[in-house]
């Protein structure tokens, strides 16, 4: 696999973070916002990248195990261990400027649910690309 893919995979993950991002100009608190925008957009944003990751990481497993389709499965594990650090990373920043408690509408809940689901994808992904290098 090329870098080429990995930055491919990895581009969309970084602009879904930082494009919801408000400039800290525009708003007076940024910390009342957290990462990625008001609240649940961007933490439910940043939950929805886990579970791509947890999917494409158990399609990539389940192909490595030769149950669907042909192929290592190494190309998707790799997107899926770039998209679970992605969406673990812009969680934990959510989590870590977001001021108030659950309930308030900031997204801490979303975050919280992203950051496990990008460990998900990421322990996915990394298995299977443990099974490709054991299986050539």
């Amino acid at each position: 696999m090329s870098i080429r893919h990995v930055v491919a995979a990895a581009a969309p993950a970084l602009l879904i973070g930082s494009g919801l991002a408000k400039p800290a100009a525009a708003h007076a608190s940024v910390a009342a916002g957290g990462v990625g925008g008001s609240g649940r957009v961007g933490a439910t944003a940043f939950a929805l990248l886990g579970l791509i990751s947890v999917v494409i990481g158990g399609l990539a497993r389940a192909r490595s195990a030769g149950r669907v389709g042909s192929g290592s499965g190494r190309a998707g594990a790799m997107v899926a261990v770039v998209l679970g650090l992605t969406s673990m990373v812009l969680s934990v920043l959510h989590l870590a400027e977001t001021t108030e408690g659950f309930g308030t509408g900031q997204g801490r809940a979303g975050a919280i649910v992203g950051l496990v689901l990008g460990l998900i994808g990421t322990n996915v992904g990394g298995l299977t690309l443990a099974r490709c290098r054991r299986t050539g």
